[in-house]
């Protein structure tokens, strides 16, 4: 959530291999234009296959008993759950944050409106916490599921973690989910009141949760 929160890598960092090629463009080199050029559409494009409903996945091997047991077994659900519904559904129940400064609070969710701005806990700064997640997925598999989380103070964008949750099947028991462990910014200028906004979203740019939130740091006693 802060500035000990484990950042997601995207892409090649500034200075790399688009920074030398702009420099060879400088001095008027040619000669190496032919490595650098990008391959072929076809090579690179990519078709995903259409989206089947568990229920057609399953069913296309009903006649082979033993693949069906153990497909219904590796999804976690049985034929009888499955609804045919080809969208997955990711239903978060409740966000915890478990700190050694109070133990675990738990926040059902989805909180109310006049929750969102009122503050959800308290951190002494320096203080080590993480967050604890509890969902289940409904109808189908979700993949690449993802969070963001967006701080402000003042107004002012403070940090933005990121970071991969995974890929989900559908089951009847609740997914507990624990994020990176973090630690809470040191100093007069850290402690006071900040709003967040923790994001979810899946490979097919599916948002599953938006959730708006104030907490605050405190001074270490």
């Amino acid at each position: 959530m802060m500035d000990g929160g484990k950042k997601e890598e995207a892409g090649p960092s500034h200075g790399g291999a688009t920074w030398d090629k702009r420099k060879e463009e400088e001095e008027g080199g040619n000669e190496e234009d032919d490595h650098h050029q990008d391959p072929p559409a076809a090579a690179t494009s990519f078709v995903p296959g259409p989206l089947l409903s568990l229920k057609d996945q399953i069913e296309k091997d009903k006649e082979d008993e033993s693949l069906r047991r153990w497909k219904e077994k590796l999804l976690g659900c049985l034929e009888s759950d499955l609804d045919g519904q080809m969208e997955p559904e990711v239903k978060f129940h409740s966000v915890g944050i478990l700190s050694s400064d109070f133990g675990e609070i738990n926040t059902p969710l989805p909180i109310k409106e006049e929750q969102s701005n009122s503050v959800l806990f308290v951190l002494r700064e320096g203080s080590k916490y993480r967050l604890k997640l509890t969902f289940c997925v409904l109808h189908n598999i979700v993949s690449g599921l993802t969070y963001t989380n967006i701080v402000w103070k003042v107004g002012l964008q403070v940090d933005q973690s990121k970071g991969m949750l995974g890929t989900f099947a559908p089951q009847r028991e609740p997914y507990i989910h624990m994020l990176e462990e973090e630690t809470t910014p040191s100093g007069a200028l850290a402690r006071g009141t900040y709003t967040a906004k923790l994001k979810f979203m899946d490979d097919d740019k599916r948002c599953h949760l938006e959730l708006n939130y104030s907490f605050e740091i405190s001074e270490a006693r």
